[in-house]
């Protein structure tokens, strides 16, 4: 099953990866971070179609989409 890593600590919750994802299972945390920050989370990875939209949609390179045992980040791509 695919997932999503999202460092928190690069994440500045721009949004970008929730307006994009296919199936809408992105979403901000409630909780912020050091920086000020609320982050991406994925909130339903039953859902998740591994696509890598989100990674590749994300301007911090904040988010690593790991399917089937092999990690994606933007530099990936």
């Amino acid at each position: 099953m695919p997932t999503i890593a999202v460092d928190k600590n690069h994440c500045k919750g721009c949004e970008l990866c929730v307006k994009s994802c296919p199936q809408g299972i992105i979403s901000l945390s409630k909780e912020i971070t050091l920086r000020g920050y609320f982050y991406a989370l994925m909130h339903d990875p039953s859902r998740c179609l591994g696509c890598r939209i989100c990674a590749i949609v994300c301007p911090d390179a904040a988010i690593e989409v790991n399917v089937n045992g092999t990690a994606y980040s933007l530099f990936d791509y």
